[in-house]
C-alpha cells in the first residue's frame, strides 16, 4: 500500500485483552476485524493476553503483525479480587495487569514511531503510557460498568458488583476523556454511556456496529446436522460462550421457563445448547426435556442449519449480539428479547421475531411462526438480506481510518 496516499506517517499500538485469533467468539471477531482494518492502515505492533489454548493463534498473529507480545493471564481471580481490593482498583484491571506487557508497550513506543494506539476493551486502557503524545483510540464496545451493576441490581454479589460497577465507571471516563476517540457498539450503548459520564462535553464518542462474513456465514453448501435433521423436532438452537453468565442465564430460562411450554405444545420439540465450556448447571440438563448440550463444536453452522429457530432470549446484554447476526446471515429466524435486540435496526415480524422474556409470550411468537407454513423461510431470507445490506464488515469498520487520524493533527474531543 502507499502509505503516503493512505495518510499514514507511523506505526499502530493495537492492545487488546485476548489474542485476535481464531475469530471464534464474539469479541475476538469484533477484535480481529478491527486489527485487519487496522494492517491497511501502516504496520500494527500487537499487544495481548491468552490464556488456556489462546495462543494457538500465535502463528497467524505472527502472520499479520509487524511485532507482537503475548502475555500469559495466569492469575487467579480470587487473587485479582485481593490485589484490587487493597489497590482500590477494578477487579477487571487487576486481572489484565502485567508488567511484561507493560515493558514490552514501553519499549515498542521507545523503538517505533508509533503514531496512534488503538486499545480493544477497557482493560487495556492502562497500558496507555501517560506521556505518550499520539492519537489514542479506545474501543470499549459495550459499557462494562453497566453491566456490572445490573448483576448487582439482580442480587448477584451485591457488593463486590456494585463496587466493580461504580470503579469502572470512573474508568471508563478515564479513558474517554484520554482518547481521541471512544467507540461504542451502538447507538444505544453510547448513549447509555454518554448518561454515566460527569463531563460527557469532553468525550468523542463514536459507534461502530459489529458486521458479519455473510460470505462464511452462507446456508448454501451448509448441511444441517445429520443427527439433529434425523429427529422430528421442532429444533430451537442457542449458540455462545456458556461460561459467560448472560448466556448462561438465557439458555437456563430456556430450559426451565419456555421448555416445558414448548415441549406441552410440541412433544417432540428439542433445545439445543451450543458453545464452548457449558457450566456444570448447564449439563446437569443436558438429555432432560428435550436438552442437548453439545459444548464447543467445530463449525456452529450445520447446528444452526438445523434449527426451525434460533433463541436469544438474553436477560442482560451489553452491544450487539453476533450470535445474532450469524443466524440471520444463514437465514434462521430469531426469536429473541429486546436485550438481544438492541444495536441491529431489523424490523420485528419482518426480520426477527421479538418476544419479552415471559414463557407465554415467547411461546406465543413461537408457534406463530411456526403455524406459518412459509414463515420460517420468509423471516430468514429477509433476515440474511438485512445482514448483508447493514451489516458487513468492511462498510462497519470504514469509519476507523478517519478516528484513527494517522498523519493528521490531533483533534482532541472534537465535536
Amino acid at each position: 500500500m502507499d502509505r503516503t496516499r493512505a495518510g499514514v506517517m507511523g506505526d499502530i499500538l493495537f492492545l487488546a485483552h485476548r489474542v485476535p485469533f481464531p475469530p471464534d467468539r464474539g469479541d475476538r471477531i469484533r477484535s480481529h476485524n478491527l486489527l485487519k482494518a487496522l494492517t491497511q492502515l501502516g504496520p500494527v505492533h500487537v499487544g495481548c493476553f491468552a490464556e488456556g489454548d489462546d495462543r494457538a493463534g500465535e502463528g497467524a498473529l505472527a502472520q499479520i503483525a509487524a511485532s507482537h507480545c503475548i502475555a500469559p493471564r495466569t492469575k487467579p481471580l480470587p487473587l485479582a479480587g485481593v490485589e484490587a481490593v487493597l489497590a482500590g482498583k477494578p477487579v477487571s484491571l487487576t486481572a489484565f495487569h502485567s508488567r511484561k506487557l507493560e515493558r514490552w508497550v514501553h519499549d515498542t513506543i521507545a523503538a517505533r514511531s508509533i503514531s496512534a494506539i488503538v486499545v480493544f476493551s477497557g482493560q487495556m486502557g492502562q497500558y496507555i503510557p501517560d506521556d505518550y503524545a499520539g492519537r489514542v483510540v479506545i474501543d470499549l464496545c459495550d459499557v462494562d460498568s453497566a453491566k456490572f451493576a445490573s448483576y448487582a441490581e439482580a442480587g448477584e454479589r451485591v457488593w463486590l458488583n456494585t463496587r466493580e460497577a461504580r470503579l469502572l465507571a470512573a474508568e471508563e471516563e478515564r479513558l474517554g476523556q484520554r482518547a481521541d476517540a471512544t467507540i461504542l457498539i451502538s447507538d444505544a450503548e453510547a448513549a447509555l454511556y454518554r448518561s454515566r459520564l460527569c463531563e460527557p462535553d469532553r468525550v468523542n464518542v463514536q459507534v461502530i456496529g459489529n458486521g458479519i462474513d455473510a460470505g462464511f456465514f452462507n446456508p448454501a453448501g451448509v448441511t444441517p446436522y445429520p443427527v439433529i435433521a434425523g429427529l422430528p423436532g421442532p429444533h430451537f438452537t442457542f449458540t455462545g460462550q456458556m461460561d459467560y453468565r448472560p448466556n448462561e442465564q438465557a439458555a437456563l430460562w430456556v430450559i426451565e421457563a419456555l421448555m416445558p411450554n414448548l415441549r406441552a405444545r410440541y412433544p417432540g420439540a428439542m433445545f439445543h445448547v451450543v458453545g464452548r465450556n457449558p457450566t456444570g448447571r448447564l449439563m446437569a440438563h443436558h438429555g432432560t426435556l428435550g436438552v442437548q448440550v453439545w459444548g464447543e463444536v467445530p463449525d456452529v453452522r450445520p447446528f444452526l442449519a438445523a434449527a426451525d429457530a434460533v433463541l436469544a432470549p438474553l436477560l442482560i446484554a451489553r452491544g450487539v449480539q453476533n450470535k445474532v447476526l450469524e443466524a440471520m446471515a444463514m437465514a434462521r429466524p430469531v426469536v429473541l428479547t429486546p436485550d438481544a435486540a438492541t444495536g441491529i435496526a431489523a424490523e420485528d415480524d419482518k426480520h426477527w421475531l421479538i418476544g419479552e422474556a415471559d414463557p407465554a409470550v415467547m411461546c406465543a411468537r413461537i408457534e406463530g411462526l411456526l403455524a406459518e407454513p412459509d414463515a420460517c423461510a420468509r423471516i430468514g431470507a429477509a433476515a440474511r438480506q438485512f445482514v448483508r445490506d447493514q451489516h458487513g464488515w468492511e462498510a462497519m469498520m470504514a469509519p476507523l481510518t478517519g478516528l484513527a487520524g494517522i498523519g493528521e493533527g490531533r483533534t482532541r474531543h472534537a465535536a
